[in-house]
């Protein structure tokens, strides 16, 4: 993930891949005349005018013409701020789910606008698969990665705020209202090997996660040394990720991870 530049308005500019993976929380929407609630495994998000469900509902009801009340039930299966982007899918689940339950017409980018204006990442989640995002995460690009036999997440249960992580980012060289083009962008036309890729591809929040948090940048060593073929910080962590040959290689890696919360994914072709 590079970090361009920075826009007037404070959002920052990114090139990175996003993949989706199978690793995924359960939602299920229903039309109710009990009020509109929010029933959720994990009760603190229950409780969070700022859950990103609800700001989907409530985006939904100022765009479209529905008012009935919608019971939403969240089981989260993704760690809360893990990096994974499991507020932003639930979101985009939701406004998916209720395009359906209310049989909404809806053009699909009138319903890309509504998910920009929950989080920049939203729309990805729209679209899935595996995209090249520029722009502040809302312009994407079908890519085609090396071979992804398995993933091994390892979470070591410590939230990692994305604001705070983007506040105390410094821009190298004053790259403000620059933009800049990464190697990586090649990917949309060719293909690579993970070797190669481990040269182009960095996550610039590894400095700043990884100086304040060791812990997590010995993660991103400890999966190399357990047979990844790659290994980054997801996002702006604290997950860190490694790619595997195959299932029963991540497998035997994760024994050795035994003290943190850990999950085998696969990638979601686009």
């Amino acid at each position: 993930m590079k970090i361009t530049g920075q826009r007037e308005d404070g959002y920052h500019t990114i090139e990175t891949i996003f993949q989706e993976i199978s690793l995924a929380d359960e939602i299920i929407l229903e039309k109710t005349s009990k009020g509109t609630q929010l029933i959720c495994s994990e009760p603190l998000l229950s409780s969070k005018n700022e859950n990103l469900c609800l700001k989907a509902l409530k985006t939904m009801r100022q765009a479209f013409a529905f008012r009935e009340d919608v019971s939403i039930q969240l089981k989260k299966n993704i760690p809360i701020g893990a990096g994974l982007g499991g507020g932003s899918t639930d979101a985009a689940a939701v406004l998916v789910g209720l395009t359906k339950l209310f049989n909404l017409k809806i053009h699909p980018e009138r319903l890309k606008e509504c998910a920009l204006s929950i989080g920049a990442d939203v729309p990805f989640f729209l679209k899935g698969g595996c995209q090249v995002a520029t722009g502040i995460g809302e312009e994407l690009t079908t890519a085609v990665l090396p071979k992804i036999g398995a993933i091994l997440l390892v979470f070591p249960q410590k939230e990692i705020s994305t604001a705070w992580a983007y506040k105390n980012f410094k821009l190298k060289n004053d790259l403000s209202h620059e933009h800049v083009t990464s190697n990586f962008l090649t990917l949309i036309d060719a293909q690579a090997s993970w070797d190669e890729l481990g040269m182009l591809f960095e996550n610039d929040f590894e400095s700043l996660v990884f100086q304040t948090y060791p812990e997590i940048g010995d993660l991103k060593r400890r999966l190399i040394e357990a047979g990844a073929q790659y290994a980054s910080l997801s996002g702006s962590g604290s997950t860190v990720f490694g790619i595997f040959e195959d299932a029963f290689m991540a497998k035997r890696a994760m024994q050795q991870f035994s003290s943190f919360q850990t999950f085998i994914a696969f990638p979601i072709p686009s």
